[in-house]
């Protein structure tokens, strides 16, 4: 690893850092990403004892692009290359089974079913935080460092929280809040008080092999981006039989058009329709709902498909209902005030202004100020 001479970038980095102690054994997830090879870094010049572990999630080799963050073959030689780099050991931990059960089979049985599934967010509730967690506790390691951007701090109470990462552009904590809460105290994300391209400049001044590596914004398991494709194969694969062709109809139940399955459409989507009879040229029209039972395909304008009230199912906490919370709907987008109420197991959040287009299966996330406090999934 270069740069003897640390600049003072990398030497605030290192300052924010848990101090090491002795016999405390440091797990850091390495994707093979840039991201998490910083951390790894970082953490090997603050001087703790460093070991390096990468997921086998699956096996996107024989897809058209065949590299998968997280899973590709490049990913894992990535990964291993850096620990390499970094003097430090590296284990390649067979989760494709778990993964395949808890993250795959929910994305396809979610479109199927006609909602639209978040992958990453079940990711981090089901595998990064759980069995990767207890591989790390099986080697000794009390803490599990990944390259997320989100940052863990004392919450009002003093047991930890997770807030936001100093970077609004990167934060990662809408996808973090269906971790077990009971991990916080064992888990670390050392870049969540740096910008991406101070990330970058830190890999590049340490030498690091990927500092110049792209990043992905496809699903892991998708990494051609066809959707609609992989639930096909996927589910053709498991027994399962597709979504019939149907009719594209508006809210009165006009017949506007035939579509191939509603497994290839989300709420809000407008891309897909094909020309709509009777709709005048220019005149946008978006999925405002999925009958996925009755093969129905409903659109409208963008008024038609934003909904005020929201009810949450699954919902996990990091903190306690509070009454001035804000709900975010996606990644980076808006948070945006609600009122929030329990309604036996459910939460229903009701939104401020004209409401947001959302889809059943997405997750939403709740704040109090830049922390997380708990989230579910959209039910209806």
């Amino acid at each position: 690893m270069s740069a003897a001479h640390p600049t003072p970038l990398i030497d605030r980095a290192v300052a924010a850092l848990p101090r090491p102690v002795a016999g405390r054994r440091v797990v850091v997830a390495m994707s093979g990403g840039v991201d998490s090879a910083t951390a790894a870094a970082l953490l090997v010049r603050a001087g703790h004892e460093v070991v390096g572990m990468t997921m086998r999630l699956y096996d996107a080799a024989g897809t058209a692009a065949g590299r998968g963050r997280c899973c590709g073959p490049r990913d894992l030689d990535d990964a291993r290359r850096v620990a390499e780099a970094l003097g430090v050991p590296h284990y390649v931990i067979d989760l494709e089974e778990a993964f395949t059960r808890a993250v795959v089979d929910d994305f396809v049985d979610t479109y199927l079913a006609g909602a639209t599934p978040n992958p990453c967010v079940r990711c981090n509730q089901h595998i990064k935080f759980t069995p990767l967690l207890a591989r790390a506790r099986a080697v000794g390691a009390a803490i599990l460092a990944t390259g997320h951007y989100a940052r863990i701090a004392p919450g009002p109470d003093g047991a930890p929280a997770l807030p936001r990462a100093v970077d609004p552009d990167k934060d990662q904590s809408y996808f973090l809040f269906s971790m077990p809460a009971a991990a916080l105290a064992a888990v670390w994300f050392p870049l969540g008080d740096l910008a991406k391209g101070e990330v970058r400049a830190i890999a590049g001044a340490l030498g690091l092999p990927v500092a110049g590596k792209a990043e992905s914004h496809e699903i892991c398991f998708v990494p051609d981006g066809d959707h609609a494709g992989f639930v096909a194969r996927a589910a053709l694969a498991r027994g399962r039989s597709l979504p019939a062709a149907g009719d594209i109809v508006d809210a009165g139940g006009r017949v506007l058009g035939r579509h191939a399955g509603t497994h290839r459409f989300t709420i809000g989507q407008h891309r897909g329709l094909g020309n709509l009879r009777g709709v005048p040229a220019g005149e946008r029209r978006v999925v405002t709902a999925l009958d996925a039972a009755g093969g129905r395909v409903v659109v409208g304008d963008r008024a038609q498909a934003a909904r005020r009230e929201l009810v949450l199912d699954d919902v996990r906490w990091h903190g306690p209902l509070a009454p001035d919370l804000a709900v975010q709907l996606r990644h980076r987008g808006e948070a945006w005030p609600a009122a929030i109420e329990a309604d036996g197991a459910r939460l229903r959040v009701r939104l401020d202004g004209e409401g947001a287009v959302v889809a059943p299966g997405q997750a939403a996330v709740l704040y109090d100020g830049a922390r997380v406090v708990g989230g579910g999934w959209i039910a209806v």
